[in-house]
């Protein structure tokens, strides 16, 4: 026999270059192939870009999101135009009514609870109708993967961590005091007022905030300029934006920058809206079920100045 014979080409590539691979991770799973190019016989391949890559390099797929600086400006102007809609329909409402103080704080928390639904109402059909793509997914709410922490650890500690954030902040804000009351104060000298914004700071202002925060605005400030940058300017605009609560507590104020840091600190170490959320609801919860407590079950509320 002629060794030197040629057998002809090498066998085709096993089906197995062509088999997607899925990372472990079901919830954060990034799409990963191999296969042989058609013409210049290289491997292709699609993974995804580690978390601490510079901007040259593709961004991280939790960066990813199909909206961008114009949709922002949308929603601001969409926020600012149903919240003038809603005031000016409960002032045309009550114009013939005589309203009490307690009538104006209960119509305030109530115009926050009707400008929250519809603003998620417009997200969710942003989501379904323009991107065609799952609401809670695409803004960022995914289950809770941390190495080597079972998951149960990983849900308590988060939730435990909110109560001590919150601790920590109520003890900074009373060493560092204020020069006199709080607007969010007044809520608290009466009854019905009270109980309102304790449901909605405990029921929807964490779902509602942290979707529009951390799950829509951080994504476009962190992939346009960096992580730690989005970080902390949604941080920021966080406290801002509960400025009007606490005018002339400048101290409070930077104490609620802070905290907005933090949670967007934790949705960006974590990659899930779900992290920043449940500290936000166990910081919360702990406020108010403390104010329960000191109240007497709102027996005994504070007085007015």
């Amino acid at each position: 026999m002629n060794l030197s014979e040629d057998h002809g080409p090498p066998s085709e590539t096993s089906e197995s270059n062509l088999t997607p691979r899925t990372e472990s991770k079901e919830d954060d799973s990034v799409l990963s192939y191999e296969a042989v190019g058609a013409d210049e016989g290289t491997y292709l391949s699609a993974r995804e870009a580690p978390f601490y890559e510079s901007q040259a390099a593709p961004q991280p797929h939790v960066l990813q999101v199909p909206w961008g600086w114009l949709d922002l400006l949308l929603l601001g102007c969409a926020f600012i135009g149903i919240t003038v809609a809603t005031i000016l329909g409960m002032v045309i409402w009550g114009a013939s009514r005589n309203w009490t103080s307690s009538d104006k704080m209960s119509f305030v928390v109530l115009d926050q609870l009707v400008v929250s639904v519809v603003i998620l109402g417009y997200l969710a059909a942003q989501m379904r109708l323009r991107f065609n793509r799952p609401f809670w997914r695409t803004l960022g709410w995914r289950s809770i993967h941390i190495d080597k922490t079972p998951s149960l650890v990983a849900y308590l500690g988060l939730i435990f961590s909110g109560f001590l954030l919150s601790i920590l902040v109520q003890l900074g804000s009373v060493a560092v005091g204020t020069k006199g009351k709080l607007p969010i104060e007044a809520f608290f000298q009466d009854r019905r007022a009270a109980l309102l914004l304790m449901l909605m700071s405990v029921l929807l202002a964490p779902l509602f905030e942290e979707t529009i925060f951390r799950g829509y605005i951080y994504p476009v400030v962190a992939r346009s300029f960096g992580v730690t940058t989005g970080i902390i300017a949604t941080g920021t605009l966080f406290g801002l934006l509960h400025a009007q609560q606490l005018w002339g507590g400048w101290d409070q104020i930077g104490l609620l920058i802070l905290v907005g840091i933090v949670f967007t600190w934790l949705r960006a170490v974590t990659k899930t809206v779900l992290a920043s959320y449940l500290v936000h609801l166990s910081y919360n919860s702990f406020l108010f079920f403390a104010f329960l407590f000191t109240s007497h079950g709102l027996r005994s509320l504070p007085s007015g100045p």
